[in-house]
């Protein structure tokens, strides 16, 4: 068994970790809306306004804080009149760009407001820019927001909301680089602050403006970009970035059957979250240097080939343990990044590339994703502090990787009275297929841990993954300790993730 030293520091306070970090993404692509999050009041599936409760209830379990809608590629040819009134009398068309399957609009941006208030979460618009029009823009942020009695309003109001929703993030196109315009970015900087300008903040309701950034390391794009705009025209840029195992969209391999050096390289893909990150933010201080506009990682996760005999452009794939290490990897960069990044969106939420959970019929399972995202939901709104864990490595066949990677918080909320304790969250991914690792976590002198810890662990064959059949196979298991001092042993077990909850009490400075 290997060993290593987990150093933590909860004196020294680094950034507020924004719930946002925790996003989801969702899109009119395969099942992730119809036979996703949708039935219709008529289905025979438990709903609420058409919502299905299952899938709410588990998300707001995961404190899920924001959704991001309609698109992707779909925003870009999406017109949001075509999504309101009776849904007898909503246009159809085509979704060119997933599979040619016709779209009946029966889900727009009632229904959307809606699954968002079920889930209690902020909606994140993504308007069309691509081949929409400014005033088609306007129109809609005022038809969403405007309280007063313009036109606008009382459609909203005779579509049967009263009162204006609150919208905070808009995004202002999608991929123009690709899907959403084959822009350049200097082109899409200028039509970007075109259609900013007309997004107007009715009735107090306040807009974080983000702007299509870069795909994964094309700091070109965010160059460019950059050069053009400031804080007065936006409050972020978006970045996406999907891992893929080949490196290449053209073959991006199986979501289940994989072999050891096919693991390790979509490990070593989605390690380089880090440095694109890193990147992007390099050339975003030449021309931000009070860092007043924020990146937003609003597409991330797994890409795999898609299921064989499924339809083309539906993007169904299952989720194992390998899905659950990338996404452990990338929360804990996320974390670590949270004095930059103001938001991160998965993709996506049901049915749909590296998803919560899969629906068949009546039933549903949540993924090892799932559970990820459910062991690290203590770090929302918590305050990420100094750590440092000893540089294993681990790899096959020429393939090397960092074997742990980890994020610490604390959180003042939930904090136990008097006697300078705090709550605190330790996240420990080990990507090694090889090697159980133990790991000494180790306080300074002056702080101690107390009291009951709460171990939460998922592990199992990296192959492994929840079927209908066994919808609880990977699962993460719990247990309790009593703690006390300020060094502590936990065990890591090849391809595992773990989470501590506890108490730490800090007895000086």
């Amino acid at each position: 068994m290997k060993k290593a030293v987990l150093t933590i520091h909860p004196d020294k306070k680094l950034s507020h970790i924004a719930p946002e970090l925790y996003g989801q993404f969702s899109e009119h692509l395969g099942r992730c809306i119809y036979d996703g999050v949708f039935v219709g009041e008529s289905s025979d599936i438990p709903n609420t306004n058409g919502m299905r409760n299952d899938i709410v209830d588990a998300l707001r379990n995961l404190n899920l804080p924001v959704l991001r809608w309609p698109g992707g590629c779909f925003a870009d040819e999406y017109h949001w009149k075509d999504g309101i009134g009776p849904k007898e009398n909503r246009r159809k068309i085509i979704n060119s760009n997933w599979g040619g399957f016709v779209e009946d609009n029966s889900f727009g941006t009632h229904e959307f407001m809606e699954l968002c208030r079920q889930i209690d979460c902020e909606p994140y618009i993504a308007i069309n820019l691509g081949s929409g029009t400014i005033q088609e823009a306007a129109d809609w942020v005022e038809y969403m927001t405007a309280k007063d009695t313009s036109s606008l309003a009382e459609l909203r109001k005779e579509n049967g909301q009263e009162e204006p929703w609150k919208v905070k993030y808009i995004g202002i196109g999608n991929e123009n680089w690709g899907c959403g315009g084959s822009m350049s970015a200097d082109y899409y900087a200028n039509e970007y602050k075109r259609y900013q300008q007309f997004c107007k903040p009715y009735s107090g309701n306040a807009l974080y403006k983000i702007a299509c950034g870069p795909s994964a390391d094309d700091y070109c794009w965010t160059r460019e970009l950059m050069s053009r705009i400031n804080h007065f025209h936006a409050n972020g840029i978006s970045l996406h970035y999907y891992t893929i195992p080949t490196g290449s969209f053209e073959k991006k391999g199986n979501a289940i059957n994989f072999t050891e050096k096919e693991y390790y390289e979509t490990i070593f893909q989605t390690l380089r979250m880090e440095e694109i990150i890193n990147g992007h933010l390099r050339v975003m201080d030449k021309f931000d240097p009070e860092h007043k506009i924020d990146l937003v990682v609003d597409e991330w996760g797994t890409w795999y080939d898609e299921e064989p005999g499924a339809d083309s452009g539906v993007l169904y794939q299952q989720n194992t343990m390998r899905d659950a290490i990338v996404a452990a990897l990338n929360l804990n960069i996320f974390n670590k990044h949270s004095d930059r990044i103001a938001m991160a969106n998965i993709a996506q939420v049901v049915n749909v590339l590296q998803a919560m959970i899969l629906t068949d019929g009546a039933q549903i399972i949540k993924t090892p994703t799932y559970e990820v995202f459910n062991m690290y939901k203590e770090h929302q709104n918590a305050t990420l502090v100094k750590s440092s864990i000893d540089a294993l490595s681990s790899g096959c066949d020429g393939v090397t990787i960092p074997a742990l990677s980890e994020s610490v918080s604390i959180s003042e909320a939930d904090s136990p009275s008097g006697n300078g304790s705090k709550k605190i969250t330790i996240t420990v991914a080990n990507a090694s297929l090889a090697d159980d690792t133990e790991i000494e976590l180790c306080l300074p002198e002056t702080t101690q841990f107390i009291g009951e810890a709460t171990i939460s662990l998922l592990h199992d064959e990296v192959h492994s993954y929840n079927t209908f059949g066994q919808p609880e196979k990977v699962k993460a298991a719990e247990r309790k300790e009593t703690w006390n001092g300020n060094k502590q042993i936990i065990t890591l077990p090849a391809c595992s993730i773990c989470k501590v909850h506890c108490t730490v009490c800090i007895t000086s400075k």
